[in-house]
């Protein structure tokens, strides 16, 4: 009875200094009055900001690098273009470059995309989030399929964009900081890695290459002006900084769009670029089949000679015995 009761009295001491070591660290806290989506961004954020000629409520936009495995926000500045602020790892996401096409895929979301407060999601299962928004127009132009393609926290994706707890509740201060100084969006460029013609080299076969040049003309603006590019979609493509964006039709025919000479320049330079990226590796490659081949040819001309040689001389070779040699046998006299 005594050895009952001294164990209920040191379970109940554990239990409260277990509660009381929680409750001082902070993480014993009702889920109702988890407040993680109003945490303040450090003073180490807004000085580096102030520094840059920013500040937390100008707008931002957000790029995501598959391959990279790397989420960039940028800021506008004072100058009225935008900046790189700071650059995120991606913990994880789903599937392979290219884009989603139907619901249980597990492909992460490429294209353009725009970002409004009702997307936030401050009680995400993955500590924090927000919605990519896919499909968008061009996704429901395709008859692509799927629904709740976050970028979240926690680190663990199944069709999403992972990130550390750490760096989605920076970047969601971020977004809502910026939604508090008057912007009503933020626009979400998701590619397959950057853009640059070396990349492209590599992926001169794949099924998404048209995809893929399409939404370059986005980020080609983009590295061009610094400003995110107004984007719509008709003939069930993008089209970027066309007038009545927003309006067009995404199965009817585009307007008559006049590409702009210094975005026309930088293409052909790279299309260029790609071409003799393109040609140097298959350059290397005839030059390796080559070598191979030289290399294997030798191996089979000494192998035959070595083959050749033990035929003419194979008779007359004598084997060498291990061990001592054999005593010469003695020859008795005959007068003995």
């Amino acid at each position: 009875m005594i050895a009952t009761v001294l164990r209920k009295a040191c379970t109940a001491v554990i239990l409260l200094w277990v509660a009381f070591g929680l409750v001082a660290c902070g993480g014993f806290l009702p889920k109702t009055s988890d407040n993680r989506h109003n945490q303040p961004l450090q003073s180490g954020v807004v000085s580096a900001l102030k520094a840059m000629g920013s500040s937390p409520g100008e707008a931002m936009v957000v790029r995501i690098f598959k391959q990279e495995k790397t989420l960039e926000v940028w800021k506008r500045t004072n100058t009225g273009q935008f900046k790189l602020f700071k650059s995120y790892d991606i913990c994880a996401f789903s599937g392979d470059l290219g884009p989603k096409v139907k619901e249980g895929d597990r492909q992460s979301p490429e294209g353009f995309y725009t970002i409004t407060p009702g997307l936030m999601n401050p009680k995400s299962n993955y500590y924090l989030a927000f919605n990519t928004g896919f499909p968008n127009k061009f996704d429901r132009a395709w008859g692509r399929t799927g629904s709740q393609l976050m970028v979240h926290g926690d680190c663990s994706s199944r069709g999403c964009y992972a990130m550390t707890d750490e760096g989605i509740a920076e970047i969601y201060a971020l977004a809502r900081e910026s939604f508090k100084g008057g912007n009503p969006s933020f626009q979400l460029q998701i590619f397959p890695f950057k853009m640059t013609p070396a990349n492209l080299a590599t992926q001169t076969k794949s099924q998404h290459l048209s995809f893929w040049k399409n939404i370059k003309d986005g980020y080609d603006l983009f590295e061009l002006n610094k400003a995110p590019p107004t984007w719509d979609v008709c003939e069930r493509k993008y089209v970027f900084n066309v007038a009545g964006a927003g309006a067009l039709n995404a199965m009817g025919p585009c307007p008559v769009i006049a590409k702009d000479q210094t975005l026309l320049a930088k293409q052909q330079a790279d299309e260029a670029a790609v071409v003799n990226a393109v040609a140097e590796v298959e350059r290397k490659a005839a030059e390796e089949a080559a070598i191979k081949a030289r290399g294997d040819a030798v191996t089979g001309m000494v192998g035959g000679a070595v083959s050749g040689l033990f035929g003419i001389f194979g008779e007359k070779v004598t084997p060498v015995m291990s061990g001592k040699p054999a005593p010469v046998p003695f020859t008795r006299p005959a007068n003995l």
